[in-house]
This record gives C-alpha cells, structure tokens and sequence, in this order.
C-alpha cells in the first residue's frame, strides 16, 4: 500500500526533485524577442491561478536564483600580480601649436531580415574589414572578430561563456541618423551643420548660442570641438584654444609620469587591479574597445583619475563613462567604420591628443556627479528616491504595479544612475543623449533625473504586464533598445523636457 502511494505522488506531482528548470536572470538575459521566442515558449506555461504562489518574494532570493556572469577567478587575479605588465607610453609629440527638439526626420529600425541581408553582403568583403566603407554601406560589428590570441588580455577569457546576443553596429552610426540607412546629409541638416560652424568660427563662441543648437542635437562633423567647448574644457575664446590644449595635454602627460608606476604599489593596487578587470567588460561586442592599446589608454585614464580624487577613488561603472569621450574624440580623425578601426593606425601624437582630451572631459563630467561615487553614493540614492516620488505623482498606475509586486526602484534606476542608462542604450544613442546633456546647464547632475523617468514610462504597457516579481526584474534590467535611434532619443528628451518643465521648479508637485 506504502509503494502504490508513492507511485500516486510522483504521478500527481510534475516536479520531479533534481529537475532541470530554465533560469532567467538578470545576468543572463533573453536573446532579442524574436530570437529567443522559440526558447521561451518551450518552458511549460505557468499556471495563471497560482502565480502569487510560485513568484520569488523578494530580491533576495531572485538575486540568489541568478549566477554572475562577469565574475573574475582568483587564479587570474594572481596572474594580473604577477605579470607585472609595464605599459610603455607613446612618445611625447613634437611640439606644435534651451529649446526643446524639433523636426527630427523620422525613419525606421532595422528588421532582422535587413540586418541578416547586410551580414551576408559584408560576409563577401570579410577581408576587408577595418578599412573604409563601400558605397556608405556601414560594416557590421562581429563577435567573432578576427582577433589572434597573442593580442586578447587574460581577463577577456571567460567571455566565452557570457550568452550570445544580436550585434548591430552600435559606433559607426553616431551621426545624427537613426539606425536606417539614411540619407547622409539633408537639406536641413547641411543648414544646422553651417550654423555650427559659423558659431565656432567666430573669434569668442557664444556658448548660450551654441547650447540652444546643440540641444537638438550635434552634427558628428563638430561634435568634438563642441563638447569641448561645452564641457568647459576649451575656452570661447579663438586665439587662447590652442595654447590651453597644448598646456592641459603637456600636463595629463605629467601625470602620466608622476603617478602611473605607482599603480602596483600597495596603496593602490586594490585600484588598478580593479580598473584592469573591468576595462575588458567595457562595451564587450565592440572590437574597438577589446584593441590591447585602448585598453591601456582606458587604464591610464582611470587611474590617473582615481588617484587625484581619494575622496571617491574608482568605483565600478566610471569606466563606461570614458567611452562616448573616446569615440567622439576618435571620430574627429577617422572617417570610416569607427567600432572597427585600429587605432594603433593613428599617429602617436593623435592618439595622445584624443587619450588627453578624453581624460579631461571625463573629469569636467565627474566634477558635476562626484557625490554619486563617494563613499555610500548619497547622490545616487537622493536622485533614485526622487525617481520614485516623481513617477508616483506621473504614473501612479506604474508605481503601485511596483508596490503590488514588492519591486524597489533602487534595484534597476541604481544602474540607470550610476552608468547615466549607459547599459540600456545602444552607445549610439548615449551620444545623442550626451549632445543634450552637455547643452543643458546640470544636464548630467539634474536632467538626467527627468530622463529616467520619461524613460521608464515609455515602457509603461510593458510592465503593466507583468505580474510577478522576476519578469518585471528581468524587463526593467534588459528593457529591448537595441534598434533604437535619433528618433527615439529625440521624443525621450522632449518628453523629459515638458517632465522638467512641470515639476523642476515646483519639487512639492511631485512630494506626497
């Protein structure tokens, strides 16, 4: 009777113990939804009746239920030690001298049918890669770029393992285009770019000027030479740029010098030990920051910045603040396919003019957001808490949807804040973000707050339609923009605007 029992058990009970149950986590999240259909729908269909039941109760435990992919062995800790890499700097060079958007043209992303006819048709120019583009015709980013052993650093192993994701160009396409093939340059745009060039041209830059065009966006032909004058790193002044460009290089240099042997010395190798494993996750499917030699410029960057700001130091997720500095600084000598140029290709002096000038705008960026990286990062936790205030007053269908199923905004607006949506944009959207940010006055410290909350109800049908705590986890942490372009970008700051406009000047409209 005892035996036919437990037969009755196991055939009522379909979970077996020991079974095998797909995961997913936040860490290993689901391919692009039309690529990972035919996995999900593979897992039995939960029964709808007993899902209050059955969903993780908290953070928690679904924190528990998920493995970190990007986790770095102790034995390639010990390799970085003992390597003892000396880096050798290039040569020093001779010595030389608010309105908000409108008007966008609207186009549209990519299908995946389009994205695998242009494989194909790079697939035929394979050899070619890294040279200039045919026809404008953008060369697609490869995983399994041709990169020989003897040049991928020790920390890039254990990528193999990571989930394997869609790639589209996320570099090449950082003019002001959306991810279609666009015609390159319209009327109006040839009209906006000459308004640019005439401001910067003038003996002392109206930077007011300037900023009122820039809010909608920067032609890549001056994005440089605007960033630089808008993060207040260049002066409006004509005749005094080039003098103070050549001081602040001479002196980043000297850093370089003063500062960059002691990075295995014992006060400071905690810091560069960690900078080391983290520049390889920067942007991982993109072979530009995977080159030995970007790397090393990325590390000297962070270094450097750390050990002249003890009051924070290095803390993870500065590192993918560099990048939008380092592409469009790169942009300003290379024409052709950005995310699969060797800069090794470049001049010695350039490529310490665009490592000097990264620097220093990331520094200029930094000054205005240090509190979000001190220690504890009040900043962070002041700007998430007002997130959730804001979108309690904007959606208040959304923020109770958060409460009914126990989800806290710090769990996904901490990363929207510490990396500034860097991981939930594409980077060419970041940089389209960024022309913004630069020509708003707190861009970066207070706009941004508005951002992520335009952001966040963009996705509103979305979450509404999830009801347990994982799925909405899992949605907020990979929210699908990979085809997102200009257009998208352009509603987002519009709606951020009109959400600034409402609130920013009256912060008791938003407090309960």
């Amino acid at each position: 009777m005892a035996t036919d029992n437990k037969i009755q058990f196991w055939r009522r009970n379909a979970k077996v113990p020991g079974s095998l149950q797909p995961v997913y986590g936040a860490q290993h999240p689901p391919l692009d939804p039309r690529i990972s259909l035919s996995f999900v729908k593979e897992a039995p269909k939960p029964n709808t009746l007993s899902i209050k039941s059955k969903k993780v109760s908290s953070f928690h435990e679904f924190a528990r239920s998920t493995n970190d992919a990007w986790d770095i062995g102790d034995d390639e800790d010990e390799e970085f030690l003992a390597t003892g890499r000396h880096t050798a700097l290039p040569p020093p060079a001779p010595t030389s001298a608010p309105a908000p958007p409108g008007g966008l043209s609207v186009t549209e992303a990519l299908d995946m049918d389009e994205q695998a006819e242009f494989k194909a048709e790079d697939g035929r120019d394979k050899g070619k890669m890294g040279s200039r583009q045919t026809n404008g015709r953008v060369v697609k980013s490869n995983s399994e770029v041709q990169l020989s052993t003897a040049t991928v650093r020790s920390p890039l192993q254990k990528q193999q393992s990571l989930p394997l994701r869609p790639i589209i160009p996320l570099v090449a396409r950082i003019s002001d285009q959306n991810a279609s093939g666009a015609p390159p340059m319209t009327v109006r745009e040839k009209s906006r770019l000459d308004k640019f060039r005439q401001l910067l041209a003038s003996p002392n830059t109206d930077l007011e000027e300037l900023r009122k065009h820039s809010w909608s966006g920067i032609p890549r032909e001056v994005r440089p030479v605007t960033w630089r004058l808008l993060s207040g790193y260049l002066p409006a002044n004509m005749e005094r740029r080039e003098l103070v460009l050549k001081r602040k290089r001479e002196e980043y240099f000297g850093f370089i010098e003063q500062y960059y042997h002691s990075r295995t010395d014992e006060n400071h190798r905690d810091t560069y030990r960690q900078i080391h494993i983290d520049i390889p996750r920067t942007n991982p499917l993109i072979p530009l920051f995977q080159q030995p030699l970007v790397q090393e410029v990325f590390e000297r960057i962070l270094f450097i910045w750390a050990i002249r700001h003890p009051a924070s130091g290095y803390v993870q997720g500065i590192n993918d603040l560099v990048t939008p500095f380092f592409v469009v600084f790169l942009s300003e000598f290379v024409e052709e396919d950005v995310e699969n140029f060797e800069v090794s290709a470049l001049p010695l002096d350039t490529q310490r003019n665009i490592e000097a000038d990264s620097f220093w705008c990331l520094s200029k960026l930094l000054d205005g957001i240090q509190d979000n990286y001190t220690f504890a990062q009040p900043g962070i936790q002041i700007k998430v808490k007002a997130l959730e205030e804001l979108v309690s007053r904007i959606d208040e269908d959304v923020h109770s949807h958060f409460q009914r199923y126990e989800v806290e905004y710090l769990q996904f607006a901490f990363r929207w804040m510490n990396n500034l949506l860097m991981r939930e944009l594409p980077l060419r959207c970041t940089i389209r973000l960024w022309d913004t940010y630069q020509a708003e006055a707190e861009g970066f410290s207070h706009f941004h707050l508005y951002v992520c909350a335009a952001f966040l109800i963009e996705w509103r049908k979305e979450i509404l339609s999830m009801v347990d705590f994982q799925s909405l986890l899992m949605l907020l942490q990979n929210l699908p923009t990979i085809h997102w372009g200009n257009e998208e970008v352009g509603l987002l700051l519009a709606e951020a605007y009109r959400l600034k406009y409402m609130f920013a000047d009256a912060p008791n409209h938003y407090r309960r």
